[in-house]
């Protein structure tokens, strides 16, 4: 027991093995390469590094050196002297295509952003399936919606085929209310299990063993693949998960330790033929929200504007969004649907149907129309109504205004409003409704007009006159 061995042997013991542990001062002489300890304690502080992954990495580093590695026994009892590990794990035996388990790894990745230098988390989907074991790994910026449907979508692509069960935690892009009897599973998420014909059964709180397959995965994982990676530099998330799907390639082929064959054999041989066939089309990834259908008959996503028919004005809704069209529906009734808008924040896309009587009238008003009814007033006119049409950034913003400046045409004349406007733009180059109504109500467009009368008057008289200002017969005492 001085050398605490017992009988029997270990069966992975081999004699070169039994020689190092009864006899290390003759190994120490040995040829075979002496592993840096140090080295070893340092890496295996590293989230997802473990033993044997170092000691892959180390008959690497031997074989590129043309030097000798000691085996895996004799490393780790080298390691053993410097520091203590313990691991266990556990297999439990599913039936083939029966359930797929899911989850996100607690490890993350990162990319570099070129441009600004940044560092950016990368969120790393997982999915096992629990018979053979077979994983499909995929890295995500974020953990959102949209990310986690994606990801099961690519999933079931990669596999071929489809579980009878989906077993995901209680994360709230999977299940929006845990509960042992009864569930709700988040909306988008049941919608995705129902279009490829499978049902989502979540784990029970807080017991990690009822998906203990994709929970040893996940660990093995961010050894095989993630720690694997560590040393690696990463500017695109494609090329990231170009490199995870290399990795994980080789991971599903690695043979098993306590069972013949490999992830990827037996996912072949017993599992594969099992899986439901996937439906004809993808699955188009949504998310829904809920709005409330505002004054103007139209609610904001993404702060973008869509109308929806006016009836339905304070009103909440549903909304499916996906990445080119916007769904509203109503007491599961879908109402109206809309392309989705890109690019500057802030666009409408209204229909003509969703309008009332009297506001389908006003949207047949345009800014070339504005500006043509300006002109007939006048050309100071004219130029106020651009002015106000060019300020909003959206141009139908400044339709109310415009209608505005012209309509005080009907209270105050054509000519006082000429004259407000010119006077306006004596004082800025973009007036607006208030300064010309405040113009016309204090009277001061009437100075502009009786300037205008004198400067006329003068013009008339300097013209019917060739010498200019003559005095008449009446200046001198004289009848005429």
């Amino acid at each position: 027991m001085e050398k605490e061995l017992a009988w029997p042997l270990p069966e992975d013991v081999a004699d070169d093995d039994l020689q190092y542990l009864l006899f290390p001062e003759k190994a120490q002489a040995s040829s075979r390469k002496i592993p840096d300890c140090e080295y070893l304690h340092r890496e295996l502080a590293k989230s997802g590094v473990t033993l044997s992954l170092l000691w892959h990495e180390y008959c690497e580093t031997c074989r590129l050196s043309r030097e000798i590695p000691l085996k895996y026994t004799q490393f780790c009892n080298y390691y053993r002297k410097y520091a203590a590990t313990t691991k266990a794990t556990m297999h439990i035996q599913r039936k083939p295509g029966e359930q797929m388990e899911v989850d996100w790894a607690g490890q993350t990745a990162t990319i570099v952003d070129a441009k600004t230098g940044e560092i950016l988390p990368v969120y790393i989907f997982v999915a096992a399936l629990s018979s053979s074991q077979y994983t499909y790994v995929e890295g995500f910026l974020s953990q959102s919606q949209e990310s986690w449907t994606t990801a099961h979508i690519h999933a079931f692509a990669h596999f071929g085929g489809v579980t009878k069960i989906l077993v995901p935690d209680n994360l709230k892009t999977g299940v929006e209310k845990s509960s042992w009897y009864s569930p709700v599973i988040n909306k988008t998420y049941h919608e995705m299990a129902e279009h490829y014909g499978t049902a989502v059964i979540p784990v029970r709180v807080r017991k990690p063993k009822d998906k203990a397959s994709v929970e040893g995965t996940v660990g093995n994982v961010s050894t095989w693949i993630l720690a694997a990676l560590r040393q690696q530099t990463f500017f695109t998330l494609a090329e990231l998960n170009a490199a995870i799907f290399e990795k994980l390639t080789a991971f599903n082929k690695r043979p098993f330790q306590k069972r013949p064959g490999s992830r990827l054999s037996a996912f072949l041989d017993e599992e594969k033929h099992t899986l439901l066939p996937l439906p004809s089309s993808a699955y188009e990834s949504a998310t829904w929200k809920v709005a409330t259908v505002q004054f103007n008959y139209h609610i904001a996503v993404d702060k973008m504007h869509y109308s929806v028919p006016y009836e339905y004005i304070k009103h909440k809704v549903d909304v499916r969004i996906t990445r080119g069209v916007i769904e509203v529906f109503y007491n599961h009734h879908r109402i109206c649907s809309h392309p989705r808008l890109y690019g500057r924040p802030g666009q409408y896309h209204t229909l003509a149907d969703h309008m009332p009587d009297k506001h389908k009238q006003y949207a047949q008003w345009n800014a070339e129309r504005f500006i043509a009814w300006a002109e007939q007033v006048g050309p100071s006119t004219a130029v106020v109504i651009r002015a106000i049409l060019t300020r909003h950034r959206v141009e139908q913003q400044g339709y109310k205004a415009c209608m505005g400046v012209l309509k005080l045409a009907d209270r105050y004349s054509l000519v006082r409003v000429e004259a407000a406007c010119t006077k306006a733009l004596g004082y800025t180059p973009n007036p607006g409704f208030k300064h010309i109504s405040t113009i016309l109500k204090s009277g001061q467009d009437r100075a502009v007009n009786e300037q205008a009368a004198t400067i006329e008057a003068e013009t008339t008289t300097r013209t019917a006159s060739p010498h200019g200002f003559t005095r008449g017969a009446s200046y001198y005492g004289r009848k005429q």
